[in-house]
């Protein structure tokens, strides 16, 4: 637990039983409720022994770990732990839509609106949004961890990923770096020679073949060699952009079989480890481990691999003396919209949402607790709030979704962006849709 003197200065973390001492003895209050910090009331830095902390991330495309631990003599012992679930892939979406719906404005026998993207310079070490949004959010959360925790240093993995030689499958030597997948043949001829000039879905040949995207382009796919098939005029038409699973569920697993892992992630990384470097460096002293390090200090520590373990093992070490037992998963979902305008699918209005985005006291992403005293949802349900404009609100737990009217839900935390769960360490997180 972070604990805070009377000043609101960062003082070395406590256990969860002392914290729940003080909290009773009336010698601290709660600070906040997620992450929970105390603030002790009778007590200043000065007056305190503060040997300080240091952190620990691991970066990653879709997730990062960062670990507070006490570092002394080279043995670690871990504080807590913190899981960010990135939201680039959301934002890239986004950004995807709205393009699409400028460039059908554009087209359409509509006002004529000019693009404007030719005309824009972009700066020196300019990230796209969802690459940035990494990179922000990781550092954000490091200054948080700063104002709660007395941290000294912070230990970054600063992983580069081969992405040619993840792509061929096979080490690769001198020149053949300079030799793509299609090296000394096309694209058609490639796929002809590859699928035996066959249907991938059908198997019949003879016919006019079309080239094919596994994961089509509308879902994410991209124009890869390895997201290519061939495909018969009807067997294309019929699949239209639905993925292969639920186009022809007996033979995606022989076509996913083909088809090499995205490296949309290895790049993600690739593109954003020296800013995430930059950016922590010039807040305090940063230190670089290798993913090749982190590997070999897990390895021999016994530690399982999660993210949360990989960012208390980065850098230089002995040995692991202690782990936490619960991991906090910050889930980024956003501060909401300024657009008070819902689109169809064309890009037209469908629905105007209210222009006020706070009713009877809350706010949508809100941190409650709803006390129920009768009905369907009877019971204590506490998680994020959706308010509406009618006083019925809905709150979603880890048991699922109730709904209740306002005057029986108290805040706990105002909205900061993120969606707070907990899970036991070493355990995977399931796959989020």
């Amino acid at each position: 637990m972070f604990v805070l003197d009377k000043h609101g200065t960062p003082l070395q973390p406590t256990t969860p039983a002392r914290a729940r001492k003080l909290l009773k003895s009336g010698r601290a209050v709660a600070h906040r409720h997620t992450p929970f910090v105390i603030r002790l009331g009778d007590r200043t830095a000065a007056d305190s022994t503060v040997d300080g902390v240091e952190l620990g991330v691991d970066p990653g495309s879709k997730h990062t770990g960062v670990a507070v631990f006490t570092a002394v003599a080279g043995e670690r012992r871990g504080r807590y732990s913190v899981q960010l679930d990135h939201r680039g892939a959301v934002i890239r979406k986004k950004l995807e839509q709205r393009a699409a719906y400028r460039r059908g404005r554009r087209t359409r026998n509509l006002r004529y609106r000019a693009p404007r993207f030719l005309s824009r310079t972009r700066p020196q070490g300019w990230l796209a949004p969802s690459l940035r949004h990494r990179v922000e959010t990781t550092v954000s959360w490091v200054d948080r961890l700063t104002r709660w925790a007395p941290v000294r240093a912070v230990h970054v993995e600063r992983a580069a990923f081969d992405i040619h030689a993840i792509s061929a499958g096979r080490p690769l030597e001198g020149a053949e770096y300079q030799h793509g997948t299609l090296h000394g043949t096309e694209v058609r001829e490639y796929l002809l020679a590859k699928f035996g000039r066959a249907c991938i879905y059908c198997g019949i040949t003879g016919v006019p073949l079309n080239i094919d995207h596994v994961r089509p382009r509308s879902r994410g796919g991209s124009d890869r060699v390895s997201n290519l098939v061939l495909a018969c005029i009807p067997c294309n038409e019929h699949k239209s952009n639905r993925p292969v699973e639920e186009f022809a569920p007996k033979r995606a697993a022989e076509v996913l079989k083909r088809a090499k892992a995205p490296l949309r992630d290895a790049a993600a990384v690739n593109a954003t480890r020296w800013a995430l470097w930059r950016a922590l460096d010039s807040r305090m002293p940063t230190h670089v481990g290798s993913g090749g390090r982190t590997k070999w200090n897990r390895t021999r520590t016994s530690l399982t691999k999660t993210h949360t373990l990989d960012a208390l093992a980065v850098g230089k070490l002995d040995t692991v003396t202690e782990t936490v037992g619960q991991v906090l998963v910050a889930g980024c979902t956003g501060r909401g919209t300024y657009a008070r305008t819902r689109t169809d699918k064309h890009g037209f209005p469908r629905l105007r949402l209210p222009r006020q985005k706070q009713f009877f006291g809350f706010q949508t992403g809100d941190l409650v607790r709803a006390v129920v005293p009768t009905g369907k949802y009877t019971g204590t349900h506490t998680g994020r709030v959706a308010v509406r404009a009618s006083g019925s609100f809905a709150v979603r737990t880890t048991h699922g979704l109730a709904t209740a009217r306002h005057r029986y839900f108290t805040v706990l935390q105002r909205a900061d962006g993120y969606a707070y769960t907990t899970q036991p360490e070493g355990e995977p997180r399931a796959a989020r849709p």
